[in-house]
């Protein structure tokens, strides 16, 4: 409706918001999606950690999307700032506070899942952005019924397509950081190294990995290298409880080796 509304009035700031809110619902649409798939394709013995990363490629396009949206209003808007059409202000204004009740409705009920999903995360931030979307369309609505200062309509589509892009941006970079397998924000693998070395009886630690799988799914690897004759089962649950308490590494897939075992420290990669 907002799309149609957005055509049909020619108002450039409704257009800007009815596109950040179209890619709000593919968005949304994308995440249950994919943790609906990630469910049900753990049970495929050829994809060892399901399709779990679904959600992440899921979010990654919802950003693309974003960047799409605030690139074309910055573009038409510069084109429309000398020359803007008259506007039918009255249909902009009420179906721009539509849209900031069904976003006033879509934020509560994804802020509690936010905490919990990347995806669901990059739905709720960018509902968040479409409240003050909506809100800036009710406002140069109201300010060119007044004035009939047309030029704010194209200009209150390039501020909202300005405020959509540092929000698509931070999306990206979150997806991009899971997909190149990087190691979690927050943790420093420089000190998950020392701290598993200074563990008793452990000479080496090589071969360390941690990586995200998912949201809220924190993933590790490494060699821990033991003196002859010592516990390796002493070894392995210390190690294991130190990731989980200190890291909240709780899948962690640690490999004991004796002193004397050579070959494993020698991969390049």
């Amino acid at each position: 409706m907002e799309i149609v509304a957005a055509i049909s009035t020619r108002s450039l700031a409704l257009l800007s918001d009815a596109g950040h809110m179209l890619t709000d619902v593919a968005g949304l649409a994308m995440a249950l999606a994919a943790i609906h798939l990630a469910t049900r394709g753990n049970s495929r013995q050829h994809r060892s950690f399901g399709l779990y990363r679904l959600e992440i490629f899921a979010a990654l396009v919802n950003a693309i999307f974003l960047f799409g949206v605030a690139i074309y209003v910055m573009v038409e808007a510069a084109r429309r700032i000398d020359d803007a059409p008259e506007l039918a202000t009255g249909v902009v204004l009420v179906v721009a506070i539509v849209g900031l009740v069904a976003n006033l409705i879509s934020y509560r009920l994804l802020r509690a899942g936010a905490k919990e999903s990347m995806n669901v995360e990059g739905a709720y931030l960018e509902v968040l952005a479409d409240l003050v979307g909506s809100a800036v369309v009710i406002v140069s609505a109201v300010v060119i019924s007044i004035t009939d200062w047309r030029w704010v309509d194209p200009l209150a589509g390039a501020a909202l397509g300005l405020w959509i892009l540092p929000r698509a941006f931070g999306l990206a970079r979150k997806a991009m950081r899971v997909l190149l397998q990087a190691a979690p924000a927050g943790i420093d693998l420089v000190a998950v190294r020392a701290d598993l070395a200074g563990l008793p009886d452990v000479v080496d630690v090589h071969d360390l990995h941690v990586w995200t799988l998912t949201s809220e799914m924190d993933v590790a690897t490494a060699h821990l290298m033991i003196r002859n004759g010592a516990d390796a089962h002493s070894v392995l649950d210390q190690a294991r409880h130190l990731l989980d308490e200190r890291y909240h590494l709780a899948h962690a897939t640690l490999q004991i080796e004796p002193e004397d075992h050579t070959g494993c420290d020698s991969v390049s990669w």
